[in-house]
């Protein structure tokens, strides 16, 4: 009950405290003052435009992604690998419901590299972690999308493993390590964006696994470089999806669900 309260109250915070959410609504309401005369309407007024101004004409989003994506470094590829958890969020469970084939979106590169993994590493079960980040779920699981998208491309069979009940990164690490409860000598790889991985770390340390980052889906060149680059619209995207994983280490070691409040290596 607890659980889903919280799951619930995350949905709700979030819709209205993402950054670029918030900085509209301050904008319209700014706008909205004006033009009835309220000359203090400037400052929300300001601050919203502030926002997307400092994004547009700034290196922002990579200086606030770049300590993210930089904690765990990619390690050298190790020699055994006993299993290798991938976690949800690189699929879109509606679009696939609606066009009957497997929808990847920007974290793509969570199910590709686990495709690499699985045939360097013949010997390895692969689980994939994921039901439904949806405040009000759809037919499918992010776990069956992934089932239908890997046996297309011949990764199949009893090593490949779905944990389908997990709502967010803590219900990842929790629930997949009491269906598998690995033991202290196996070594395991964790696959999941390198934005993603300080806060999936930390839950899954918390939850009793002993395990090694593997970074993938980098938005950031190293140190910064080409922040001009990428448009607008994904530097916005960028910006936020930082933002929300800030504010997610804060919430989650406020919860007691890591140990640290920027897990590291």
């Amino acid at each position: 009950m607890v659980q889903d309260i919280l799951f619930f109250a995350s949905k709700i915070f979030w819709l209205f405290a993402r950054p670029n959410t918030f900085a509209l609504l301050l904008l319209a309401i700014g706008l909205a003052l004006l033009w009835r005369g309220r000359r203090w309407g400037r400052w929300p007024a300001l601050l919203g435009f502030g926002w997307y101004a400092a994004v547009l004409l700034t290196p922002l989003a990579a200086w606030v992604t770049l300590p993210l994506e930089d904690r765990f470094p990619r390690p050298s590829a190790p020699e055994r690998v006993d299993g290798i958890v991938i976690l949800g969020g690189a699929v879109e469970t509606k679009l696939t419901e609606g066009r009957g084939i497997p929808s990847l979106n920007g974290a793509a590169e969570r199910m590709t590299e686990t495709v690499a993994l699985a045939r360097r590493y013949p010997q390895a079960r692969i689980v994939f972690s994921g039901g439904s980040g949806l405040a009000i779920p759809g037919l499918l699981t992010e776990a069956e999308v992934a089932r239908r998208l890997w046996e297309s491309l011949g990764l199949e069979g009893e090593r490949v493993i779905y944990e389908d009940r997990s709502r967010n990164t803590w219900e990842n690490a929790t629930e997949t390590h009491a269906l598998l409860n690995p033991r202290a000598e196996e070594n395991w790889l964790l696959v999941t964006s390198a934005s993603h991985m300080p806060r999936s770390m930390g839950c899954f340390r918390r939850a009793g696994w002993r395990i090694t980052a593997w970074p993938v889906n980098y938005s950031t060149q190293p140190g910064g470089a080409g922040w001009f680059d990428p448009p607008l619209s994904m530097r916005l995207g960028q910006a936020e999806w930082a933002v929300r994983e800030f504010v997610g280490l804060v919430a989650y070691y406020l919860l007691g669900r890591t140990s640290a409040l920027f897990p590291a290596p």
